[in-house]
Formats: C-alpha cells, structure tokens, sequence
C-alpha cells in the first residue's frame, strides 16, 4: 500500500498512517478521491486546528491542532462519523452541516457548545469556517473546517467584564455617556448616591441644569474640545446635589471613536477631601509662615523699640539734671529708629501687598536710565552694571519709586551674591505671554514688562529659591540681611498687577525677573508731582482732623496750630459729620481712613463734600485700604499722606493743599 498523501504531518502522520483504513468506509488512502487527497495534505502541514468531515456520515480526519479539542477522543476520533465522535452536539451542529451539504459554507465568529471533556467546562466556544468540497462529479462529497477554540478568550472577557460592571456598579466614581448636545444616556449608580438625585431625573434633564453656573462656560469649552475629536483630562467642574450643595470633581472625557455618534464618555472624581486636605495643608503652611514673620517682627521691633525708648530716656534724664548740652544727639537716635521701625512697617506693608502706592504712567526705560549712577555707586567697584533696554519699552502704571527700590534691592543682592565681583545685567523687554506661558508664571495672559536682574555669582538650590519670597528668610549672616528686600519685591509687583520670577542654579548664578503689566496710554498722561510749597503761616483756615488715635489728633493739631490754623478734632466719623452740620467754617477735612463705628475715611469724605461740595480732604493712612480711598483714583481736590509722617511732611502737604 502505498501512503504518500500521509508522509510528514507530525504525530496525526503517524496515527493517520497506523490507521487500519481497511475497516473504514474511506478505504485505502491511495483510493481516496482526488480531492480529499489534496485536503489531506493540506491539513497535516497546516498548524491551525481543521478537520475534514467526509461523505454522507462527515467521517472524521484532523490535524495535530485540531486534536487537543478532542481531548481524550482522541486518538480514537479518527475514521469516525463526525456525531459518533462528537454526539452531544448533534442538535447544535445538524443544520449547520445540512446548510454545508446543500453547498452553503457557513462562518460564524463565536459558537457555544456543551461539550464533555474530563476536567474543563461543559461550556465551550469556538470561531470557525465550514467550507463544502465538491467532488470531480461537482456534488458537495465533504466539509472542510479551520477553526479555533475561543473558551479561554471568552472567559477572560467575561472575567474581565464582570470586574468592569462591578467597579462599575460599587464605584463612588461618576461613569457615565453623555450626547454633544447636553443629555447623559447613561450613568452608574454612583450618580443617584451622590447627588441625592433619580437616575430618571438625571437622565431626564439637561445636564447644565446640575452644573454650579461658574462652571458652566469651562464645560463648554470642554464639550467643544470633545467634538473636535480631542480628550480632555484633569479639568474641574462642580456638580449640585438636590439640596444645592456643590461638589467639586476632577474629570475626564474622551469623544467616541465612532464618527457621528455624537456621545463621549466621562468619569468624574469626589475630590472634596483632597481640597479640604490641601486647605489644612496651607493653613499649616501659613502658620508656619506667621510663626517666622511674627519672631522675625518681633526680633526687628523690639531691637527699634529699644534704641527708641532708650534715648528717650535718656534725654529726660538729661533734661531733668539740667544737663541740656548735646541733646540732640539722643533725639536724632530716637529719630533713627523710628525711621528704621517705618521702613520695616513699609516692606511687611509691600509683602502683603498693602503699602500705599501712588501708580502713575511710566517710562521704564528712562527710569532704569536714570539709575545708573545710583545703581553704580550703591554696588560699588567691585561690580560692573550693565544695562540692557529698549527705547521702544512699554509704559507701565506703577509707582515709579517702589520700583526703583526693587531694582536696588536686586542689584545689592545680586552684588553680595558675588563676593569676588563680576557683572550685573539689567535687562528690560516687551513680553507677550500666550495661556500655556502665562500658566508657568502664574499669570494670566497679556502684555507685560519684564525687567530682569542677573548676576553670575553663587546660585541658589531649589530648596532656597521656593522660600525666597517668605518674609524675614534669609541665607545672610545674621545682622546682614533682615530677609525682607525680595518680600518687598515681590509684593510690590504683585499689588502692581504683575509677577516675580527666580531662576537660578547653584554655581552659575541668578536672575530674578519683575513682570508689569503693560499700561496702554502714553507715559506723558500721568500727573507729575506737585512742586511742594514750603510750610506757611496760615491765613486762618480751619481743618477738621479724624482719626480715632488721640496721640495722633494732638499732634496734628499741635504742628497745625503752630502755622497759624485753627484745629477742631473729632474721634470718629460721627463725630465729624456733626462738626460739618454745624454750620462751622471748615477749610480742609483731614481724615484716617481706618476709622471705627462703622464709617471708614472715605465715606466720611464722601457725606462732608455732600454737605460742602468742593472741600478739600487729606487722607492719612498706616497701609493701602484701596477699597476706602478708592482704588487709587482719588477725586480731584483729594490727597493721600502715609503714616508714619514727619510733621514737617505733614505741614508741607496741608500748605499744598490750601494755597
């Protein structure tokens, strides 16, 4: 016998040649038609499982894929009708065969099967192709499957199914499937618990109607992401539970991949507890922060009060011994520190962005000009200062001496960040900043100035740099840096509308980087200074003083008396206001703006120029009260004088305002 169409095709080969074929209704394989000889050798070189169901009864023939299926059926499956080997499946499988021998091939993707095999599920799933074979007559004289069974793949899937429906189910997470046009199609459970609302009312109803409303343009901004086909992460809006009350969640959404559908997907995230963790965070982060400025206050004061009290002292002592030769020695001490205490009060007041400003148009670029010499002689020898500007410089509305202080500070600091000396370099430019540069600043988008102060000299690690800007930090030696020149800087840009920037790296330098806004107007629409009037003797104008600290009101009313004027006093605004329907003559109203019983500076200006139109007001004021003074637009007639004073600055001002 001869078993050519049997050579090879690995141990089904070999079984297929130890077959006794002389029992089977095949016969002899060098008998078999020409055909399911051709199949054969297709099927024993082949890896995938196939099998071939020959004649009227689909007698069986397989390959070494199709033979594990089988389990232990095989080898004894061979040369078997198909149901005889396989008769559980009879009813299944009946007219998909039938459909084959009428000449109909049949593919299905996913069949299931109960099948029984020793030791794996009944369940069973296959992908497979039925192919009819014809003979050389043209009649259908077999079938031809390639198949593979899929059991494990769909039990994974399921597996995995089930894990998705049930995060899906015990989520405290939002899931759900929303139209471009503002419906959610679907939601899990997570909704109703949640926001204490039905799945009917969720799904029933716009979903802005569930949006906080200050959230509701960065949805849409969001949802025309989406519709572009891009996805969007990590973007936060708030929901409202039935009662109201507001939730903040982090979200993300993806658009479906398929074109048209018009629905996306989104998950959002409870991060309540996050942002109430991020809040302890700060709040300890700011008592920190308060801890080291109230020590460092405190260091700073009492050291000032000190000298202050101290030669006071002294000066009384001397005064009540009748010793009245170089008095003035102490009383220029006393002077000294109380000066100091001011200019601390003032960097505090710039840090907390509160220090009265006085914003006007300016020429940066001719400021920076102008303190050449200045900058020069501060730095001393040792440091070359280079200044790089532009003509062209964009105006900015700033108090043009906050700024000039700023750059001093950081042509010093930079000048002691080089011991051996090298080079400073200011440097001034017009900057656009787009959204994504404006993030990194943390700033929002626009026009600004930059005014940039780099040296080459020691650097600073990241540690150092993230605390710059804290009040009373400092890496100085004690008694060369009170740790308050770049809280200074900074809250003077920051109350200017604008920003602070440090870059530096340890061993190649620093720059640090002001940002202003651009002002759009021309530097020449801001008022110049008034040329002040030297203090004169008055003509007997009367000025009404409020302020509620009496130590204040007498010495106003001391100097103001001493030029010739008459002084009705007043601790309150109340108090004032009765003065001013008295009908008494009354040239100037000088007011704190911090006044108790409820009426602050400005509204007692605002009810005397009611009752006197015209009236020339004076406000005193210990920090910026913006809101009280209005916003730095003060009226025509109205001027603004910061504590703490001379009481020679203070007569020079009223002369100014009355003449």
């Amino acid at each position: 016998m001869s078993f050519d169409i049997l050579s090879g095709g690995g141990q089904m080969g070999a079984v297929m040649r130890a077959h006794n074929w002389i029992a089977s209704p095949l016969g002899l394989p060098d008998r078999w038609p020409q055909p399911l000889k051709t199949l054969v050798g297709v099927l024993l070189a082949a890896d995938q499982p196939m099998f071939i169901g020959w004649g009227s009864d689909h007698i069986l023939l397989y390959n070494d894929g199709y033979a594990p299926i089988l389990a232990d059926r095989h080898p004894r499956a061979l040369g078997l009708p198909f149901f005889e080997a396989w008769p559980e499946v009879r009813q299944e499988l009946t007219p998909l065969f039938d459909a084959v021998d009428r000449g109909e091939p049949v593919h299905m993707p996913d069949l299931s099967l109960e099948l029984d095999r020793p030791g794996r599920d009944r369940e069973a799933h296959f992908a497979f192709s039925y192919t009819p074979v014809r003979s050389e007559a043209g009649d259908v004289a077999g079938l031809f499957c390639a198949c593979t069974e899929t059991t494990d793949k769909v039990a994974a899937d399921r597996l995995s199914s089930a894990a998705r429906n049930r995060l899906f189910e015990m989520t405290r997470d939002l899931f759900g499937v929303a139209t471009f046009d503002g419906r959610l199609k679907a939601i899990n459970p997570a909704w109703t618990s949640v926001l204490d609302r039905t799945t009917d009312e969720l799904t029933s109803r716009p979903f802005a109607d569930i949006i906080h409303p200050d959230d509701l343009a960065t949805t849409a901004d969001v949802v025309t992401t989406l519709m572009s086909g891009e996805p969007v992460h990590q973007f936060q809006v708030r929901l409202l539970k039935a009662d109201g009350t507001a939730i903040p969640f982090a979200w993300s959404a993806v658009p479906d991949t398929i074109p048209g559908s018009g629905v996306f997907y989104t998950v959002g995230r409870d991060i309540t507890e996050e942002q109430n963790r991020e809040e302890m965070l700060r709040q300890s982060q700011k008592m920190e922060a308060v801890g080291q400025l109230t020590g460092g206050l405190a260091h700073d004061f009492n050291n000032l009060l000190t000298g202050m009290m101290g030669n006071l002292e002294l000066l009384q002592m001397r005064v009540a011994r009748g010793r009245t030769d170089d008095l003035d020695r102490f009383i220029s001490a006393a002077q000294g520190a109380g000066r100091r205490a001011a200019s601390l009060t003032q960097r505090l007041l710039a840090f907390s962005r509160r220090q009265t400003l006085d914003p006007r148009p300016t020429d940066v670029h001719v400021l920076i000009r102008g303190m050449d010499d200045l900058l020069r002689r501060t730095v001393g020898p040792e440091a070359l200062v280079k200044v790089i500007d532009n003509a062209d410089l964009w105006p900015a509305m700033i108090d043009s001496t906050q700024l000039e202080s700023a750059l001093l500070n950081l042509c010093i600091n930079a000048r002691d960040a080089m011991p051996a000396g090298g080079r400073i370099t200011i440097e001034a430019a017009n900057k656009r900043l787009d959204e994504r540069a404006a993030r990194q600043h943390d700033m929002t988008s626009g026009e600004y100035l930059s005014i940039c102060v780099t040296d080459a000299g020691t650097g600073m690690e990241p540690q150092v740099v993230e605390r710059a800007f804290e009040p009373f930090y400092t890496t100085k030696p004690i008694g060369q840096g009170t740790g308050l020149g770049l809280s200074m800087v900074y809250g003077f840009a920051r109350q200017s509308g604008g920003q602070v920037r440090i870059y530096s790296e340890v061993g190649m330098g620093t720059t640090v980087c002001i940002y202003l806004p651009r002002y759009h107007g021309d530097a020449s629409d801001g008022a110049t200074h008034a040329i002040l009037a030297e203090p004169t003797t008055a003509s007997g104008e009367t000025v009404l003083v409020v302020d509620d600290e009496a130590t204040i009101r007498h010495l106003i009313d001391e100097v103001l008396d001493g030029q010739g004027y008459m002084v009705i006093g007043a601790g309150d605004g109340a108090a004032a206001i009765k003065v001013l329907q008295s009908g008494a003559k009354i040239d100037l109203l000088i007011t704190d703006v911090g006044l108790p019983n409820g009426m602050n500076g400005r509204q007692v200006a605002d009810a005397a120029r009611a009752l006197r139109p015209g009236l020339k007001v004076l406000f005193i004021t210990g920090y910026a009260e913006n809101a009280a003074v209005g916003n730095g637009h003060l009226e025509p007639g109205m001027e603004l004088l910061t504590k703490p004073f001379t009481m020679e600055a203070l007569s020079v001002k009223v002369a100014n305002i009355l003449r």
